[in-house]
């Protein structure tokens, strides 16, 4: 769920070019988040509170923003939203009669409703292909005292464990898999969509 503050002044900041809407929707996509939720909070602080014209200007400049990034628009539910106050979180709200509610195309089907908690509801769990060969594109790769090299990714395909042999490309370097951690923490196995870090056994950051 991308968060976007409606206030007057707000908005701008964060859609400006190194604002945090940008950064964050571009961090979403890149980190693999397929399906979006855009959220129009702190519609009550807008002039004058509540307003469409101030919803509808936001909801198109994220969608085409968004769009440049790789995500389609008419999947992306866009929700009027006040979390201060309640509205269209989880309930209708009666200070935006004019909102007709939120509808998105995807080729799985179409999906609509009013309320953000709605929007939530309606995400498609993702496809996890643990079946399919390990493919995890490297983000970085870290030389950490202690313990040595650490490759660092997104595993998209099959499953990622210790005491794997693993191939990296292109340098064709084959090697072990020591260990394999989530946020600090030792995984036995890892799925696609997790973002790890795995330590390699006698491989220096310069071949990676």
């Amino acid at each position: 769920v991308l968060i976007v503050a409606a206030g007057t002044g707000e908005f701008e900041a964060g859609i400006s070019k190194n604002g945090q809407t940008r950064e964050h929707a571009l961090l979403a996509f890149t980190l693999g988040v397929k399906q979006l939720i855009v959220g129009v909070n702190k519609m009550d602080s807008t002039e004058p509170p509540y307003s469409e014209s101030r919803f509808e200007e936001i909801k198109k400049e994220v969608s085409s923003y968004i769009k440049k990034i790789g995500y389609n628009p008419a999947a992306v539910a866009f929700v009027p939203i006040s979390g201060w106050n309640g509205d269209n979180m989880l309930e209708v709200s009666e200070k935006m009669s004019w909102f007709k509610g939120w509808n998105v195309e995807r080729k799985e089907g179409k999906a609509d409703g009013k309320c953000l908690i709605e929007a939530l509801d309606a995400i498609l769990p993702p496809s996890r292909p643990t079946d399919k060969a390990l493919r995890l594109p490297l983000q970085d790769v870290y030389k950490i005292g202690g313990i040595g090299t650490v490759p660092v990714g997104r595993v998209e395909t099959g499953l990622l464990k210790p005491g794997m042999v693993v191939v990296f490309a292109p340098a064709n370097i084959t090697t072990e898999v020591k260990s394999v951690e989530m946020h600090h923490e030792a995984l036995v196995e890892a799925c696609p969509g997790d973002n790890v870090g795995f330590n390699v056994k006698n491989v220096s950051v310069k071949e990676l």
